[in-house]
């Protein structure tokens, strides 16, 4: 969808600090925190938030029960007006981006005027389940009045269903992890592992050389961790001082023992909270907030699990630069989810591939071929991390800031996702 004049104006972006999980900094918070601090943090830059926002949208995954509307919850915490409408979106890893363009379509719309959205993940709070059987056999003691009953429901129990479940990483559909299908994406397209590694190492050199940069100062604030209230400022997920030899000696994770997709050259487990304001044209400008980006369009796409899990990038960036009139080169910032380095470049020779171009996105022609330097060019989720719900916020986040650098006029952000799901949104700078 190409918005024709479009009203949307991307006016600034939040985000906590992105760290490793499970056991890492964020550990004992759960995504409930994590979001509320990352809405208390923009309320606070925006004073007229607390009571003056028309609606918030986040995406969350991996879901903690007790808060399974977690933007709501988070946005009474944070002390947002509770008349504020909130609801959680999940859209698997573009969850955050189906919570932008639901905003967007709104104010695009003129059914609101000022909207937050982003996500948040908490990997350390991921759900533990029980075993299917030893929750037949609960439910079933509740109903138990006296020993006999108790006696008939648990003789036949068996102690291996006290084992709990961990929640899967597999693919519902096809039963691979998505590890196991980048790993069969990178051979498809004849991505070696070596440049896994080089793309890899590139992404850790520039996120490290973006916070040396203070690139990342005004989109990043600083939470406190109970109970010693330490202090995080910056991110944890990336490595300064990586190296090609350090990479290579890393062994295959999901495929054993000749694949090629390592902890190396794969997004680490992250926990953290982004959000961005997105606000009308028209609302931005009668509070002097000088909007200088705007949403133009986006499109998202389904194709099949088996084979193309990860290919969204290459699906959705030549459907949206068709719907926008556009080719690659009148883009001048990238921003592309690295969930895997051999997914990024898999999507990227995608592009460039006869067959492919013509037989799955029915061109004549490849699309063409995106050059590096145009591409998260200050790190990625390599680099910087991967809270599932969280990484749309920080692509936006992300592309505008580059995009208001640059000399050019529009930026596109994707992302594929679980569920063979894929996700671009285009941006257009303006006067």
């Amino acid at each position: 969808m190409i918005f024709k004049d479009s009203q949307v104006a991307v006016i600034d972006g939040v985000r906590t600090p992105f760290m490793k999980a499970p056991g890492g900094k964020a550990q004992d918070l759960k995504a409930y925190d994590l979001a509320r601090m990352t809405l208390n943090q923009i309320k606070h830059r925006y004073d007229f938030l607390q009571s003056d926002c028309d609606q918030l949208i986040m995406g969350n995954v991996i879901q903690n029960a007790a808060t399974s509307n977690v933007a709501r919850e988070a946005m009474i915490g944070a002390g947002i007006d509770v008349k504020t409408p909130a609801y959680t979106v999940t859209m698997a890893c573009i969850s955050g981006n189906r919570a932008i363009t639901n905003t967007a379509q709104d104010i695009q719309s003129g059914a609101i005027n000022i909207g937050l959205a982003g996500g948040v993940e908490s990997m350390s709070d991921a759900p533990v389940r029980i075993s299917h059987d030893l929750k037949k056999t609960l439910m079933q003691a509740q109903k138990a009045k006296g020993f006999k009953d108790y006696w008939q429901v648990f003789k036949q129990f068996k102690f291996k269903s006290l084992v709990p479940e961990t929640p899967a990483i597999a693919e519902f559909s096809t039963g691979l992890t998505m590890g196991q299908d980048a790993d069969q994406l990178a051979a498809k397209f004849n991505i070696s592992r070596e440049q896994q590694d080089a793309y890899a190492l590139r992404s850790h050199q520039l996120a490290a050389k973006a916070w040396e940069d203070g690139q990342f100062e005004q989109e990043v604030e600083f939470i406190t961790i109970h109970p010693d209230f330490e202090v995080i400022k910056q991110d944890n997920t990336f490595y300064a001082d990586s190296s090609m030899e350090k990479l290579a000696s890393l062994k295959p994770v999901f495929v054993k023992p000749h694949g090629t997709v390592t902890a190396g050259n794969a997004s680490p487990i992250t926990d953290g909270a982004s959000v961005s304001l997105l606000m009308s044209l028209e609302e931005a400008r009668k509070r002097k907030l000088n909007p200088s980006v705007v949403i133009e369009g986006y499109v998202y796409s389904g194709q099949t699990p088996k084979g193309e899990l990860l290919l969204g990038p290459a699906y959705t960036i030549s459907r949206l630069l068709k719907e926008a009139d556009l080719t690659l080169d009148d883009i001048d910032v990238f921003e592309i989810h690295e969930a895997f380095a051999g997914q990024v470049l898999a999507n990227l020779a995608a592009l460039q591939d006869p067959t492919f171009c013509k037989n799955q996105l029915g061109l004549d022609q490849p699309v063409g071929e995106i050059p590096l330097e145009k591409i998260n060019t200050q790190g990625g989720s390599l680099s910087l991390g991967h809270p599932f719900g969280a990484t749309g916020s920080r692509l936006l986040t992300a592309a505008k800031r580059r995009l208001l650098q640059s000399d050019g006029q529009y930026a596109l952000i994707s992302a594929c996702a679980a569920g063979g799901l894929g996700s671009s949104i285009l941006l257009k700078k303006i006067g």
